[in-house]
């Protein structure tokens, strides 16, 4: 079941059109991400220090299908799906609520996870991988 982040745009979410920024769009899906996260109790301030792991955003796509603007609601859905032992990729839906839920935009980024010791990719740490096999 997707993981729902509820949250407000705010005005320096926005550009001088008055609708938010296209690059808005990935730094409020990465809000949704880590709260995920933390609602799967995984604790983000030690995690990648207790498991020597980091985990970049190899691939990101967005596609806009209505404005945004400041003071509108939303509901941002985070869905992770696995790709390989050491990648996956998280599906976004941001929906603005009232007068009829209307989807704004759909964002998908893939993740590596590498290690700060060794070169090159490393499996999932167990607690991100039953994170992202939950979802």
């Amino acid at each position: 079941m997707p993981f729902a982040y509820p949250r407000t745009i705010h005005f320096p979410d926005t550009d001088a059109a008055g609708v938010v920024f296209f690059a808005n769009y990935l730094s409020i899906c990465h809000e949704a991400y880590e709260e995920a996260l933390h609602a799967a109790g995984i604790e983000l301030k030690t995690f990648f220090s207790d498991t020597g792991v980091i985990i970049p955003i190899s691939k990101s796509e967005a596609e806009y299908l209505r404005p945004l603007a400041c003071g509108d609601k939303l509901r941002v859905t985070v869905a992770p799906a696995l790709l390989t032992e050491n990648s996956f990729a998280i599906r976004y839906e941001i929906t603005r609520l009232g007068g009829g839920d209307k989807l704004a935009a759909r964002v998908r980024t893939e993740h590596v996870c590498t290690s700060r010791q060794k070169s090159g990719r490393v499996p999932l740490p167990p607690a991100l991988a039953a994170w992202v096999s939950a979802g």
